[in-house]
């Protein structure tokens, strides 16, 4: 029986070892720290791209497949851990006037159920939206989740089916020669894998820096306000000029969220919480006088135009790659996770591979 080795606790890692464990492997999984604690944790949950007519074919073909899936995902989750992803399906609005056309002839391509509707239904979707459009846009069938409990939910699925997790361990590089990848090196000296899939989010680039064709995987820092009102303050998911209004189950409203080049800085600013605050009060005046609960930061793993690689190293025939879904992390990530699987196994694939690959063109 091989082993497995995958880099990074995100949920791209965890979900490339679920599949990985259920083939029959046996998987150890590493991260610097706890699962999930980076990206994963620190972005917004909705199971569709932003804009999604905005992303190349490739980005649609892997959301699709994992909208399919993240309803049983998410069922099987709660009834093998207790924790409850909070998989909702509680529609995007989006404000686009400008692209209306362009919406609609891609959701006629790709057989989804899009809207355009006019200022009283978008009032009557979202009554605290303070200026509907005259059009908006309506996708009633995309849902949300609540990614920290679906990592929460990942971490304890793994931990019960066996797969050794290895935390709190930062890789500093990998050992490999003409022969192929041995494992990574830590403080504690090597980990070994028969086959090494890295998927180590933004630090993808840096771990693999040195490489033939190392991933153009770069940290993009997004800032993310998170505030307490009562459930049902706020109705539905609400897309305007690249920021995103999410209302949780328990009325926890999420509203951000920046994109910094900022490099590996997580730090949070107050020009950029004054910024978000201002917009928010001003879409959404309900939120004004509402508790400011949290505001942090996260690093995206931005990627050219945003298209993932997933894919066996050119030269190195069992080092593998999983990493750059850039801001489309959860709802490209049961998808992503099945198909770096397949390609490790050599198993068929469930999409065609080569948009993704080490050297494909992107963009």
């Amino acid at each position: 029986m091989q082993r497995i080795l995958v880099i990074g606790g995100g949920i791209m890692g965890m979900l490339t070892a679920r599949e990985l464990h259920a083939a029959g492997c046996l998987v150890t999984l590493i991260d610097r720290q706890q699962p999930g604690r980076e990206s994963t944790w620190a972005g917004g949950g909705i199971v569709s791209p932003l804009f999604p007519w905005r992303y190349l074919d490739s980005i649609t073909a892997l959301a699709t497949w994992s909208q399919a899936a993240y309803p049983d995902l998410c069922e099987s989750l709660l009834a093998d851990t207790g924790i409850d992803p909070e998989f909702t399906r509680n529609g995007m609005l989006m404000v686009a006037p400008d692209e209306i056309d362009t919406a609609v002839a891609w959701a006629e391509k790709h057989e989804r159920h899009l809207e355009v509707i006019d200022r009283e239904t978008f009032q009557t979707l979202e009554p605290q939206a303070a200026h509907p459009p005259a059009r908006g846009l309506w996708m009633p069938e995309v849902a949300q989740l609540r990614n920290p409990r679906l990592a929460k939910a990942l971490k304890a699925d793994l931990h019960r089916r066996g797969v050794e997790l290895v935390t709190d361990t930062p890789v500093t590089g990998l050992r490999c020669d003409t022969q192929g990848c041995q494992g990574a090196e830590t403080a504690q000296g090597l980990i070994k894998g028969d086959q090494v899939v890295v998927c180590a989010g933004s630090w993808t680039g840096e771990l693999l820096k040195g490489f033939s064709s190392t991933p153009d995987i770069r940290p993009v820092r997004g800032q993310m306000l998170l505030y307490k009102t009562d459930p049902g303050t706020i109705s539905r998911i609400t897309l305007e000029d690249q920021r995103y209004i999410i209302p949780r189950r328990d009325g926890h409203v999420l509203f951000g969220s920046s994109m910094e080049e900022a490099g590996f800085d997580k730090s949070t600013s107050t020009e950029m919480r004054e910024e978000l605050h201002a917009l928010v009060c001003e879409r959404f005046p309900v939120m004004c006088d509402k508790p400011l609960v949290k505001h942090w930061a996260g690093l995206r793993p931005g990627s050219p135009a945003g298209v993932p690689y997933i894919g066996r190293h050119p030269q190195l025939e069992n080092l593998f790659v999983n990493a750059g879904q850039f801001r489309n992390g959860v709802v490209l990530g049961a998808a992503s996770g099945r198909l770096a699987a397949d390609l490790v196994l050599g198993r068929q694939p469930i999409l065609d591979p080569k948009p993704y690959g080490w050297t494909a063109a992107r963009g």
